[in-house]
């Protein structure tokens, strides 16, 4: 993207006025809105009658029984050998190469013409049935069943396990950090299924993190002169800030669409609701 051609972007996506409702919402298939999010865990959360597993951070995907979908609901390219290895029930889970990998996963999946030798490297780890009947316990006896019978080293079924106190909780979450992991997530044992966000599904990280919708952009001052200072973002609870740090300078020479979902991470909130020292991590290819 030009100077010029920028310039003339950032005019036109801060003069939007008041927020709208962005590109991602017209055009996400409504299917995809039956899935769970998980919320962020509240401090010193107690996991008795939960069911914790470690939070893997890959793409997010879902196989609706014929089609391997992002979160958005957009199919993924996958190779037919992997596909032809899925069940017939709807999974949920996490295209997955290992701690660390995000990046090399989420450039692998995004491709229009899927690499073979690429797929062969990835896992897709389950952790939910949707809309299937029962508890989550019971949901998650099926799904480790579904693998097995599957024989196909690409699925993985999620560990789940109960944790004795907030002490051995936390004792597990520094262990998978220190490990290279992400965090930790906690699933209400007698939960049924709940798609959205709901205090059944929990995520649980050293660091608080959440989404939001890119509403607009800002042009940068001083230093970002021609370049993107901060993106104006709309979270899951309506509140609108601006995202300004954690940005590489090829990303404001190119920054996020408008109506990109983006993570980015915080340290609590104001009185306002708004985040403190908010973060740009990345963008949501899932999404």
């Amino acid at each position: 993207m030009t100077r010029r051609r920028w310039l003339l972007w950032a005019a036109a996506s801060v003069s939007l006025g008041p927020p709208v409702a962005s590109a991602r919402s017209a055009v996400e298939p409504s299917s995809a809105a039956h899935l769970v999010l998980a919320r962020q865990a509240p401090a010193g959360i107690d996991p008795n009658g939960f069911l914790v597993s470690e939070k893997y951070d890959g793409v997010r995907a879902w196989w609706d029984g014929r089609t391997l979908r992002f979160r958005s609901g957009l199919p993924i390219a996958a190779p037919d050998w992997f596909t032809a290895q899925l069940p017939s029930e709807p999974v949920d889970g996490e295209l997955w190469i290992a701690r660390g990998q995000f990046e090399a996963v989420s450039g692998i999946v995004r491709k229009a013409r899927p690499i073979v030798a690429e797929w062969r490297r990835v896992r897709y780890m389950l952790f939910e049935m949707p809309h299937a009947e029962g508890t989550f316990v019971e949901r998650s006896v099926a799904l480790r069943a579904l693998v097995a019978r599957s024989g196909c080293e690409a699925l993985v079924a999620v560990a789940q396990s109960t944790v004795a106190d907030r002490g051995a909780l936390q004792r597990r979450l520094a262990e998978v950090v220190r490990g290279g992991g992400e965090g930790l997530v906690l699933h209400r044992a007698d939960a049924p299924y709940l798609s959205g966000r709901s205090d059944a599904l929990l995520k649980l990280k050293p660091r608080q993190d959440a989404e939001a919708v890119v509403i607009g952009h800002i042009a940068g001052r001083g230093k970002y002169a021609g370049v993107l200072g901060a993106l104006q973002v709309r979270g899951d609870d309506g509140a609108i800030f601006a995202l300004g740090s954690g940005f590489s300078d090829a990303q404001r020479a190119d920054p996020p669409p408008i109506g990109a979902l983006v993570t980015y991470a915080y340290r609590g909130t104001t009185a306002a609701g708004t985040p403190r020292f908010a973060t740009f991590l990345r963008v949501r290819p899932d999404a």
